[in-house]
């Protein structure tokens, strides 16, 4: 099916997740050139996806608990409305391969939702590195070649932020439930004084919920710039083009910025195993079973590689 046909992609989230699908975004639109292309997401990426030069519409899933029968019934008529010829689920997850079962089994379908038409039928899926587990899965449905993730398309937003000089992004937070993902936040606040030291502006991105870690950073460094709670998905583009290089915990940010072309050091422990979800470019991996068990002079070794004085 490479022809004129109404084609939905779904991809829910989270951050790193999403960034990771923008290879596959773009080897779909590839493969159907003159298809109209629906991609059902949640809000957080919306305005992303829009912008983005591979889809024709952009839903949003609500994701309404299985009880909300209103809701179901109403995403169930949106779905069988769309009168979708293929659906790329690159979500893969037990919700999303319920949706399969919304629209009927007479939809071709790419992905692990039993008795769809295009399986992702191998056993070792899940230690896969999600770029290489989406690439075979979307083999499996004959598109042949899907490129890396690039925002090479994405037009940054204009500079809202006056940043003299030269400067590197600092992501010190991550989920709240996975603080194990987390490098403890007073080596983050002696990193930012090292690159002061060296002439860079440590720049601090995050949200609201990482205040407490934010302001310590500061205090101890009050040549740190604060953005956490004032920096969009465009916003965080933009300053990735601009950095001399980004260190931060294995958090969805650090794979928009990855991605956006900028030398990144990015820090893993036990919860996380780079080798199934890593950013991918200009990316130095450090990894410990605990990360209070990485020091400062091998992430300032890291660091001082990508950096020029």
């Amino acid at each position: 099916m490479t022809g004129s046909a109404n084609i939905l992609v779904i991809k829910l989230g989270a951050l790193g997740d999403f960034v990771q699908a923008m290879g596959p975004f773009a080897a779909i639109r590839a493969h159907h050139p003159s298809a109209h292309i629906t991609l059902l997401t949640t809000r957080p990426f919306a305005e992303l996806a829009d912008a983005s030069p591979w889809f024709d519409e952009v839903w949003l899933d609500d994701k309404p608990p299985l009880w909300r029968l209103d809701k179901v019934l109403a995403l169930a008529r949106r779905l069988r409305g769309g009168r979708f010829q293929r659906v790329y689920d690159l979500q893969t997850s037990d919700r999303s391969s319920w949706y399969f079962r919304l629209m009927g089994k007479e939809v071709e379908w790419s992905g692990i939702a039993k008795g769809c038409s295009h399986p992702h039928a191998n056993p070792r899926r899940d230690v896969m590195h999600t770029i290489e587990r989406q690439r075979e899965q979307l083999a499996m449905a004959g598109i042949a070649k899907v490129p890396p993730p690039d925002l090479a398309w994405a037009e940054a937003a204009p500079g809202r932020f006056d940043i003299a000089g030269r400067f590197v992004l600092l992501v010190p937070g991550g989920a709240p439930h996975r603080p194990a993902k987390r490098w403890p936040v007073e080596r983050f606040a002696r990193s930012a004084c090292w690159l002061a030291e060296r002439g860079f502006t440590p720049v601090l991105l995050g949200t609201a919920k990482e205040r407490a870690e934010i302001d310590s950073i500061r205090a101890a460094c009050p040549r740190a710039l604060d953005l956490s709670g004032k920096t969009g998905l465009p916003d965080i583009i933009a300053l990735a083009r601009r950095a001399e290089a980004a260190l931060g915990n294995d958090t969805g940010p650090m794979h928009l910025i990855a991605a956006g072309g900028c030398p990144s050091v990015v820090l893993f422990s036990h919860d996380s195993d780079p080798s199934l979800c890593a950013p991918r470019g200009n990316v130095t991996v450090l990894r410990r079973p605990s990360l209070a068990e990485l020091g400062e002079a091998e992430v300032a070794a890291a660091l001082d590689g990508m950096l020029t004085v």
